[in-house]
């Protein structure tokens, strides 16, 4: 038990530091601790980004989360006729400033997104979503780096172009209820001012 709590907490700090994705993290931490054992779920690993963030993190963290969610939001709306929902740590709550933006987009023609950013004079890298998936999908990958005004830098841009009957299922919780992706309007939500009594 103590070996994948260690796995854990080192793969919680390539996630938060060094902006790897889980499966990256998990992979990297399991090499350098010699760890043979099954990897421990996406779920346990994003408790432990939790910890990790409240201990090391947790006077900036929520202000980069903002920032991000803000330049996702805005992004939605440039997106919206592509039914655009944010997932990855953005959504999640667990994004510090080197977490990448995750955009999943449901299209009835997957040349539509591509289109729209060559539209609005857009560089980006598009190619196939690798072995490392977070859907397990063969979707193709928009990624383009976009200025972050509150950063004073440009952070990556990741657009999953999905078919539109993928959308439905992608609305499922997770095992704990929570939700993996949210529409323009959920992220809104969470920018709204908290209003107090």
């Amino acid at each position: 038990m103590r070996d994948v709590e260690s796995l854990l907490a080192v793969a919680a700090g390539h996630v938060v530091d060094d902006g790897l994705d889980y499966a990256g993290a998990k992979q990297k931490a399991a090499k350098a601790l010699g760890y043979r054992g099954s990897l421990p779920s996406n779920e346990a690993l994003e408790d432990a980004v939790r910890e990790h963030i409240a201990v090391f993190h947790a006077d900036e963290q929520p202000g980069e989360l903002r920032a991000l969610r803000a330049l996702a939001l805005d992004w939605m709306q440039r997106l919206q006729p592509l039914r655009p929902h944010l997932s990855g740590a953005v959504w999640r709550g667990t994004a510090t400033r080197r977490s990448a933006v995750m955009i999943d987009l449901y299209c009835d023609d997957p040349k539509a997104a591509e289109l729209l950013l060559l539209d609005q004079g857009l560089a980006f890298e598009a190619g196939p979503a690798g072995p490392a998936s977070r859907h397990g999908d063969t979707c193709d990958v928009l990624s383009l780096w976009v200025p972050c005004r509150p950063f004073g830098e440009r952070v990556m841009l990741h657009l999953w172009v999905h078919d539109l009957d993928d959308l439905r299922g992608a609305l499922k919780p997770d095992a704990r209820g929570r939700a993996w992706r949210g529409d323009a309007a959920a992220v809104a939500r969470l920018l709204a001012p908290e209003v107090t009594p």
